[in-house]
């Protein structure tokens, strides 16, 4: 049997908390998907969320959003049980493609975010205008905010999603792979954007990802999901040989290459994840 893994540590120090997770389990299908898991999430941090294809990373956003329902253990949010329609969080799910003929304005799409629910494109309040065109600032939009999203690059529409979950007021942002499919200086673009929002604005950021290396320098810690348990800590505590090879059950290896990206060997699945694509 495996050694149990546990936490590195829990958050930083200081920090209001926004999200727990205490010996919190989900089973899909009759499988365990991760069990025993028992993490914080401080106010303003910036958590990258990895591990290979299937390990329930999606699940443990799908758990803070009320849409997975435990088998076990709690989720809390700002202190409060999950719950579905939480406005203090927002959700981007796994990146969408626009239609290139897609002829709504990038601003009106932000503008959703709070209409979503009326038919059309809605006359906006005034302070519905200036709540929309600050987080298109925010998000660095406002030169391309009038053009038609589907002639937008795919880091613009990026920052443009950022934007639509960021203007309800949303005080926890949750991002399922927004940088898959965007080439790595969009990828680092993109995540440094995300690292100036939680600082600046106090937002909490949980971001999965495929490839830890364009986010490394940007990110506070990161979850790591496999073998249906969860390790979180510093990423230099975390993605090392000794802790991965715990947690998957089997020997792994992580190297380091000579530019300085982190390689993940040995595990079942082909190494794509820690290297660039």
């Amino acid at each position: 049997m495996r050694d149990e893994v546990r936490l590195v540590d829990k958050k930083p120090d200081g920090r209001a908390t926004a999200a727990v997770f205490d010996r919190a389990a989900v089973r899909l299908g009759g499988k365990v998907v991760w069990r025993d898991v028992s993490f914080e999430v401080a106010g303003g941090e910036f958590v990258a969320i990895l591990g290979p294809n299937g390990a329930g990373k999606s699940t443990l956003l799908k758990a803070l959003l009320g849409i997975v329902p435990l088998t076990a253990g709690s989720v809390k949010v700002f202190g409060q049980p999950v719950r579905r329609g939480n406005d203090e969080v927002g959700y981007l799910p796994q990146r969408r493609r626009f239609d290139p003929d897609l002829r709504i304005r990038a601003i009106d799409l932000v503008r959703m975010g709070l209409d979503g629910g009326q038919w059309g494109v809605p006359l906006p309040s005034k302070s519905k205008q200036e709540r929309v065109e600050e987080m298109v600032a925010l998000v660095g939009a406002t030169g391309y905010a009038q053009r038609p999203v589907g002639e937008l690059s795919g880091g613009e529409q990026q920052r443009i999603l950022i934007a639509q979950a960021l203007v309800s007021g949303a005080r926890m942002l949750m991002l399922d792979e927004p940088l898959e499919s965007l080439d790595l200086n969009n990828q680092q673009a993109i995540s440094n954007l995300i690292r100036g929002i939680c600082q600046r604005q106090g937002v909490t950021v949980l971001l999965v990802a495929h490839d830890v290396n364009p986010i490394l320098p940007f990110v506070d810690r990161v979850v790591y999901v496999a073998g249906g348990q969860v390790v979180c800590g510093k990423p230099a505590d975390v993605i090392r040989t000794e802790t991965l090879t715990r947690l998957y059950g089997a020997p792994v290896e992580v190297l380091t290459t000579s530019d300085g990206r982190l390689v993940v060997v040995g595990q079942h699945e082909p190494v794509s994840y820690h290297a660039d694509h």
